[in-house]
Parts: C-alpha cells; sequence; structure tokens
C-alpha cells in the first residue's frame, strides 16, 4: 500500500480499505465518530497504532491512547501532527 504523505488523507483511506472494505460512504465526515458508528473497535484500534507509527516513524504512547485521539479522522490527524513537530 502506498501512503500519502498527507496524514489527514492517509489515516482516511487505511480506515476505508481496512475497516470500511473499500465503502467510502461507511465515514460521514472526517469528524463524524469512529466508535460510535461502528467504523472501529478496540482491536482495530491497535491496527490503526501499528499503520501510525509505521507510516509517519512515530511512537504513540500508552497515555495517547484515549477516545479523544482516536474518534475521527479529525482527531487521528491532530495527533499525527502534534507529534510530528519537533521539541
Amino acid at each position: 500500500m502506498i501512503v500519502s504523505t498527507d496524514p489527514r488523507l492517509a489515516i482516511r483511506n487505511f480506515i476505508i480499505e481496512t475497516f470500511a472494505f473499500g465503502e467510502e460512504s461507511a465515514l460521514a465526515s472526517d469528524d463524524a465518530s469512529l466508535l460510535a458508528s461502528g467504523v472501529l473497535d478496540s482491536t482495530d484500534i491497535l491496527e490503526l497504532i501499528v499503520f501510525i507509527e509505521e507510516s509517519f516513524q512515530l511512537e504513540i504512547s500508552d497515555e495517547e491512547v484515549v477516545r479523544d485521539n482516536f474518534d475521527s479522522v479529525d482527531a487521528l490527524t491532530r495527533l499525527v501532527i502534534r507529534k510530528q513537530i519537533p521539541g
């Protein structure tokens, strides 16, 4: 799989391909809850963490694995961008 350098696009595409079986309509919007809509469950989050860490060369700590960071494409994008900023 080729990963986009745009975090939002890469995360969105990964979720659609991996968890929504290619059904783009499963993601109503980038701010829609992935957990409440049933697109992701707790085991899917583990796979998503591996994808993000490998794709963006980041390490996600246990403390960062919270609903606020994983509930939407927007939240995941903010997490990646925040972690890419040095310091």
